[in-house]
């Protein structure tokens, strides 16, 4: 019975030299069972993680696509806003027909203004927009100053105006 209490009491104390040494791959059982399970928890989750990422990116993606739609709504509205602006200012000159513009560039100054200030807004500002320069400004020197201030607003700020009846000028 001595014998087997002595070769225990050999492990005992070789089992501590080692570990006194540090000798290498050496590691308690509860240790190793440990490691075991931390490393199966990890590979266990890790296809979990990762759809949890991927699902993280599909909702900012989303969310980014969302934006990106509103904004281009916006860029629409914009677009078709400048092009109905656009349709009416060409709408406009064409109302200023060549000839008419040729007989008001004949005029007297002080006669083609006192006809445009009793014209239509647009009418006028088409005309004078068609006049040559020399023509055009020697005419709204012979106008009263608000009325030449607004017609030369509506041949250069015609997308900004808003008319009373809810129409852009």
């Amino acid at each position: 019975m001595m014998k087997h209490k002595a070769l225990t009491m050999a492990q005992v104390l070789a089992v501590g030299a080692m570990v006194a040494s540090g000798t290498p791959g050496f590691a308690f059982a509860e240790e190793k069972t440990a490691d075991v399970k931390s490393n199966n928890y990890c590979a266990n989750i890790a296809d979990a993680a990762a759809d949890a990422r991927f699902a993280l990116q599909k909702a900012e993606l989303a969310s980014m696509e969302k934006e990106i739609e509103g904004r281009l709504k916006i860029l629409e509205a914009k677009r078709a806003e400048y092009e109905e602006w656009l349709r009416r200012r060409n709408e406009v000159l064409k109302r200023a027909d060549e000839t008419v513009v040729a007989i008001y560039s004949r005029m007297r100054p002080d006669a083609a203004a006192l006809q445009l200030i009793n014209m239509e807004e647009e009418i006028a500002a088409a005309v004078v927009a068609r006049l040559n320069p020399r023509t055009a400004s020697a005419i709204l020197n012979e106008m009263e100053p608000a009325r030449a201030a607004q017609l030369a607003n509506i041949i250069t700020d015609a997308p900004k105006r808003v008319a009373s009846n809810g129409r852009k000028d």
